[in-house]
């Protein structure tokens, strides 16, 4: 694959064959795998960091700080979004995605060789809370980049279905974490994962970071970055600043965010929280909880590429409408049958979120890189997305914890996702059909959005401006 160098300023972006393409998706999704597996490694052992970390806390008190420290992570991801965003749009895709992922695996490496409050006292929480941040920063630099570099890849008319191995690799690194977690309770107990095998998961980190390290970093670069740097060489032209970008784009940001609310809530409302929810509020036990978690997840994984190929042909505003009912609609049925206690309500419940769960984050995949100019792409995508992110999705399982804390109503967390739904119905109406236009044609709207009517029709066959 040639450098921006050797390509012309005017000069369209190279076609990718299908052995690159597979070797990019592969690569992405690997590194996905990798960051998540480490994300989701803390939620699910979120009741024994609770003792662990906080023992002089009880009950509620004890999960409410541990979601406390769950949600600084996602405070950060911003901020690790800005900063990475920023290079990955000066340097390249790939480069900042080697580095995302090892900065990952040292701080995930970190928490499963931190001492016990019985051991270090104060500092056990505090430099837990550290390597939160440390991960919290390279998630915000990880999903809207992989995202971008596979999208960047990919054929317009499919962008979709490769976009939605990034949703397909989180949704799979969720369970392949709740599967060892399930794994080593089976193995050594309660007791035994708070005395020792609570750390083996987070170690697992180490080898699998070296592993997608050097995977990424063999990758070139994209073919509309090259295109892209080449122009803006050409042109002797600085790159945007963070303020410059925010500035031009900041339409198409609040809408995009408005609808990722959506999609963050209901991520951790089903992959995170359920577990704590059936095991605290239900009362089931963690094994049969955790069974149900990783049979829905890999249902969740296996979806993703479904919805892909769906949203190729049908365009991105009916995935998201479809997204919003399904959730909003079957939130409520879902924790009430959860409630039943059993293998089968548990896993039934978790399926019904999943419908719209997936949905939502397979269009939020492609849609990251479709609303942004290729200039700005990485920076403006990674804000808007770890912003959503961090205000509903890192404070979901707080929120929820918090609601039925204080309500008493087992179904209140329902009854909060359901309303985020149909707020971020107003989002989907603001946002244009962008389905099939080549990415090229985004930089004649510099990133700035028009809002389109519900009912106006658009000519995709003709340029958008």
């Amino acid at each position: 694959m040639s450098t921006a160098s050797d390509s012309p300023p005017d000069a369209a972006p190279a076609k990718v064959s299908q052995q690159t393409l597979n070797k990019v998706t592969f690569a992405g999704g690997a590194g996905t795998v990798v960051e998540w597996f480490d994300f989701a490694v803390y939620g699910f052992t979120a009741p024994i960091i609770a003792t662990t970390f906080f023992p002089d806390s009880e009950g509620a008190t004890a999960l409410l700080q541990t979601f406390a420290i769950f949600a600084v992570a996602f405070a950060l991801r911003p901020l690790g979004g800005a900063v990475f965003g920023r290079l990955g749009d000066r340097i390249g895709r790939k480069k900042v995605l080697a580095m995302t992922v090892m900065l990952m695996s040292v701080a995930t490496t970190a928490i499963g060789l931190l001492p016990a409050y019985a051991t270090i006292g104060i500092w056990a929480p505090i430099l837990l809370t550290v390597a939160r941040c440390a991960q919290g920063l390279s998630a915000g630099g990880e999903y809207a980049g992989a995202a971008a570099y596979v999208i960047e890849h990919a054929p317009d008319d499919r962008r979709a279905r490769y976009g939605s191995a990034m949703p397909a690799a989180t949704f799979g690194s969720f369970a392949a974490a709740a599967t060892i977690t399930w794994i080593l309770t089976e193995l050594f107990g309660q007791q035994g994962m708070q005395d020792w095998a609570r750390r083996v998961p987070f170690l697992i980190a180490a080898p699998l970071g070296l592993v997608a390290f050097f995977i990424r970093q063999k990758l070139d670069e994209t073919p509309e970055f090259q295109k892209a740097q080449a122009e803006r060489d050409s042109a002797e032209a600085e790159q945007p600043s963070i303020r410059s970008v925010v500035r031009r784009e900041w339409r198409a940001m609040a809408v995009l965010a408005g609808y990722i609310s959506i999609t963050g809530l209901s991520f951790y409302m089903f992959s995170t929280y359920m577990t704590t929810f059936l095991q605290q509020v239900v009362g089931m036990s963690s094994d049969t909880v955790l069974l149900s978690n990783v049979l829905a997840l890999v249902f969740a994984t296996a979806l993703a590429p479904v919805i892909g190929i769906i949203c190729d042909g049908v365009g991105r505003r009916p995935i998201m409408y479809a997204s919003a009912l399904l959730l909003g609609g079957l939130a409520i049925p879902a924790y009430l049958l959860a409630q039943n206690g059993t293998l089968v309500t548990a896993l039934s419940s978790q399926i019904l979120l999943a419908l719209g769960a997936v949905s939502a984050n397979v269009v939020t995949a492609v849609l990251l890189s479709e609303a942004f100019a290729t200039t700005s792409r990485y920076i403006a995508s990674a804000i808007t997305y770890n912003v959503a992110y961090a205000i509903f999705g890192g404070t979901a399982p707080y929120v929820a914890t918090y609601l039925v804390d204080r309500t008493g109503s087992a179904i209140s967390p329902a009854v909060y996702l359901t309303v985020i739904c149909a707020l971020g119905l107003i989002a989907i109406r603001l946002m244009p059909e962008t389905s099939g236009r080549p990415l090229a044609e985004q930089l004649t709207m510099t990133g700035d959005i028009p809002v389109v009517a519900a009912d106006e029709t658009t000519d995709d066959s003709a340029p958008h401006h």
